[in-house]
């Protein structure tokens, strides 16, 4: 789990597409931004979606769907681009679902079951 810069709530690691990128190869991209995630296997598809209200610079709440992508984490560096802007805990998923604010984040994360 990482903290978003503005407000310090708990959140996963999210991005927008990237041209040229598969949304799983962005969300790695986001991770290693965000989280300082160096290597990670990650899966094509995504293991769910939610949706929550992002409130861009100029204060206007977009809606935005995000699909979530499991990320076996293999190394991770603790500095990375948004290092001193965020915190990072490692936590299961039933604790990350207890620390978030969405609830649509809240709900997925509570039902992900450990994979192999």
């Amino acid at each position: 789990m990482i903290t978003s810069r503005e407000t310090g709530r708990w959140v996963i690691p999210k991005g927008w597409p990237m041209k040229g990128l598969s949304n799983a190869d962005a969300a790695a991209v986001e991770a290693w931004e965000e989280a300082g995630i160096t290597e990670a296997k990650h899966d094509k598809k995504p293991i769910g979606f939610y949706k929550y209200r992002k409130k861009l610079d100029n204060g206007t709440l977009v809606p935005v769907k995000v699909a979530v992508f499991r990320l076996k984490v293999q190394d991770s560096s603790k500095s990375y681009p948004e290092h001193k802007q965020r915190r990072r805990k490692w936590v299961s998923p039933k604790n990350a679902a207890a620390m978030v604010r969405e609830p649509g984040l809240k709900k997925l994360l509570s039902e992900i079951k450990k994979k192999a």
